[in-house]
């Protein structure tokens, strides 16, 4: 026994103690050799669906789960919650039932007490080869009808705009969790090494209503939440103000040095190879994010098409811009791209809220969607680009077939409504799941966002049951425990 044990804890001197020492021994012996064969039958733990990244590369292209469809993303969120009973769902029954009361239907809703059935405030028309029936409201998107995979029967968990905004865009209503394009990020990082792997474009009169939720990383590394930027305003603190270029340029190539150095002398360190990283994408922007915002490049019939040239709507003119910015994105290899339309709560004036005049209020919002939207569709597939392109249309719930008591508007439903997508991998002229005649229930093929985002996954590629990432000792998922694909949408079903 050591002379200086009577020092030592309890435990410290059992370790000194030779008997205890070769029973301790025998017993760890056995240990690793049941861990050994519990690891090599895949026994040991839980299995890991996350990706392995390389902190120094986080942006670099990784593996996708199968063969993907679709290699990029292109999101066109329509903040507010459009009315499919205006756009897409057609619903001949109200236009017998018109301003009569709903037989059975409830007394309140959301913001009030229900008024009387009101048939769709614009006329409809069938469209295309499939003959679709599909709204004026929006005539440029109606012409590509053929194109477009709709699902009519997609509901949420809430009817508030902010919860809802989150469980359409995360999977969960409550703030906190990584945004759909995160995930995509995590898993696939970027085509492009100079720009963002994930950019969020806002509408130009404001963000939506729960703002960065819609493309936060959530617990997922900061290095994949989406970098914000629009025509208008380029991404912040870019450049150094006051500074001249060659100043500037000579101070990054000092502190690359620095860096290199200083990663050599600390090999191992994964926090600095992502600082590291995330420096040096921030360089490199300042080189691509001017020349990629610059629309003086565009001809002027491009900017004709999408009514970027529009001097009498300058909310169109600046959405068309965002379009075509979207546009350009995907042609340099940004995996991911989130285009809003529609600003924040206002009453309707900002966003597709139509509570009190809905009529007059989707006058203004369809002319700044319409046409810029369409061409951003079609400018894609006439460069080759809609083949390796998903592009998704959503809103985060519908709208009731009936007016709010004493208002031209209707209340927020989102038990039954319309989301789409066309481009890669999508089945095209499909229309899928019903609702009930005067389109307040879905009654068929009933789809919880989760399956509508499980099948967004799917199209590039990524299993969704096992895209998953560990946080507080959970393994979480876009879809939680839920979700399914939907195969009616997809080209070449599982």
């Amino acid at each position: 026994m050591n002379l200086h044990a009577e020092h030592l804890s309890i435990a410290g001197r059992a370790l000194l103690d030779r008997r205890q020492f070769l029973s301790n021994s025998a017993t760890a012996l056995g240990s690793i050799a049941l861990t050994h064969m519990l690891g090599l039958d895949g026994l040991l733990a839980a299995e890991n669906h996350g990706p392995i990244i390389d902190p120094a590369r986080p942006y670099a292209p990784r593996l996708p789960h199968f063969a993907p469809q679709a290699k990029n993303v292109v999101v066109i969120f329509c903040a507010g919650a459009v009315s499919q009973l205006e756009t897409w769902d057609y619903k001949p029954e109200l236009i017998k039932w018109d301003d009569k009361p709903l037989p059975g239907g409830p007394a309140v809703t959301f913001q009030g007490p229900a008024g009387n059935l009101a048939r769709p405030q614009y006329e409809f028309r069938p469209r295309g080869q499939t003959g679709k029936w599909v709204s004026d409201m929006i005539p440029h998107l109606a012409e590509l009808t053929d194109d477009i995979a709709f699902v009519h029967s997609l509901t949420s968990k809430s009817n508030t705009h902010g919860p809802a905004e989150n469980f359409l865009s995360t999977g969960f209503v409550l703030d906190g969790f990584p945004s759909l394009g995160s995930w995509v990020t995590y898993a696939l990082g970027s085509g492009s090494q100079e720009l963002p792997s994930y950019v969020a474009i806002p509408d130009p009169r404001g963000v939506p209503q729960n703002g960065a939720n819609n493309w936060g990383p959530g617990f997922l590394p900061a290095a994949f939440q989406g970098t914000t930027m629009s025509s208008k305003n380029l991404v912040r603190h870019l450049a150094a103000a006051g500074v001249p270029a060659d100043a500037d340029e000579a101070a990054r190539s000092l502190l690359q040095r620095m860096n290199a150095r200083h990663l050599a002398a600390n090999p191992g360190d994964s926090k600095l190879s992502a600082r590291i990283a995330s420096y040096e994408l921030a360089a490199r922007m300042q080189l691509s994010v001017p020349g990629i915002n610059d629309l003086s490049t565009e001809p002027a019939h491009i900017l004709k098409m999408y009514g970027a040239d529009d001097t009498q709507n300058p909310d169109k003119a600046a959405f068309a811009k965002n379009c075509i910015l979207a546009r350009r994105l995907i042609e340099k290899g940004v995996r991911f791209v989130q285009l809003f339309n529609g600003a924040y709560a206002s009453g309707g004036k900002l966003n597709w809220d139509g509570h009190n005049a809905l009529k007059e209020q989707y006058d203004v919002h369809a002319s700044i969607l319409d046409q810029p939207a369409a061409a951003l569709i079609r400018d894609l597939k006439q460069r080759g680009l809609l083949k390796d392109t998903l592009v998704v249309w959503c809103t985060e719930f519908g709208r009731m077939p009936f007016f709010q008591k004493g208002s031209k508007g209707r209340d927020h439903n989102p038990d039954g409504f319309t989301c789409w997508l066309t481009g890669a991998g999508v089945k095209p002229g499909v229309s899928h799941g019903v609702t009930d005649d005067l389109g307040q229930k879905a009654i068929e093929d009933l789809h919880p966002l989760y399956h509508f985002n499980a099948t967004i996954l799917h199209l590039l590629g990524l299993d969704f049951e096992k895209l998953s990432f560990e946080h507080n000792g959970i393994q979480r998922r876009l879809t939680n425990v839920e979700g399914k694909l939907i195969p009616q949408l997809l080209a070449s079903p599982p």
